[in-house]
């Protein structure tokens, strides 16, 4: 189990991008917006890691050129440049970090460069693991945006980019313990979602204990989409979960934890801008009794 939730688990960051009204134009070309750029991840409850750390110290925006465009200028335009230091696995069930809020041309974007450096991870036991980070102190890790996302005067849009942790913090060596881990190496892998087309799915997992309603904390929370695996969670020390930055339609979603009987699949819509609630209540797994045969 412990090695399935290690690989399995997304982390994301939040990049809000919100543009304000202006009186030179309400064309997504002319005027200008506001920029907001967050971070958060979903929950990350590999019990043998303490941190995993990273210093953002800048992030870049490309604005479309239009064709007939003659403006020879760079399309990338900084959002911020500052050091923000921040361990990824506090940002859990919809914490974010806000990392740029700043006016930027209205237009299309279509690429973001997010530069980071300081990688390491911290074990339970205070091993720390420094990481070397492939171009992404140099070039930046690269995301490409598909559709471009479209700042426009007067009007609000969120861009939410999943850092794929499964793929990005790949551990060498063996989880029974951490003496059995001997590195990590860093492979960043981040997909951008349009999270104006998205909403929040939300809700809280707790059994009866002599008719006493207690949270399960670390519940695998599994969203899926045309019976495709689309995401997973896991709840908090009060059963709570979040799942952000799910395109608007009609999802299935299970809750299981060792113990008790896996819920029912059930089906969820999720709204553009909305949170979406559904809480489980699960029944504890019968215990099977063992008897033991005696010989003449």
């Amino acid at each position: 189990m412990r090695t399935k939730i290690f690989y399995g688990i997304l982390m994301a960051f939040g990049v809000v991008v919100t543009s304000c009204s202006d009186d030179k134009g309400t064309g997504s070309s002319e005027g200008m917006g506001t920029l907001s750029v967050r971070m958060t991840d979903k929950p990350y409850p590999y019990d043998l890691m303490a941190e995993a750390n990273v210093t953002v110290f800048k992030i870049e925006a490309r604005q479309v050129q239009d064709e007939d465009s003659d403006d020879s200028s760079s399309p990338y335009i900084t959002l911020m440049e500052e050091e923000i230091e921040m361990n990824l696995l506090e940002l859990t069930n919809g914490v974010t970090e806000q990392l740029a809020n700043v006016e930027v041309p209205a237009g299309t974007y279509d690429l973001i460069r997010v530069y980071v450096k300081g990688v390491n991870v911290v074990l339970t036991d205070e091993t720390v693991f420094d990481l070397k980070v492939p171009s992404g102190s140099s070039s930046g890790i690269k995301v490409f945006v598909e559709p471009g996302i479209t700042v426009t005067s007067g009007l609000s849009t969120d861009l939410l980019l999943d850092f794929d942790v499964s793929s990005s913090f790949v551990a060498k060596g063996t989880f029974n313990s951490p003496s059995g881990i001997n590195g990590f190496n860093f492979k960043p892998v981040i997909k951008a979602t349009n999270a104006s087309t998205a909403g929040t799915l939300a809700g809280n997992v707790s059994t009866l204990m002599e008719e006493v309603s207690t949270p399960l904390e670390g519940t695998l929370i599994s969203v899926f989409a045309a019976d495709t695996l689309n995401t997973t969670s896991f709840t908090d020390v009060d059963g709570n979960y979040a799942i952000m930055g799910l395109e608007a339609g009609m999802y299935e979603v299970l809750a299981e934890i060792d113990g008790y009987i896996s819920s029912d699949t059930l089906d969820v819509q999720i709204d553009v801008a909305n949170i979406t609630t559904q809480d489980f209540v699960l029944e504890a797994a019968p215990v099977e009794e063992t008897t033991m045969e005696t010989g003449n």
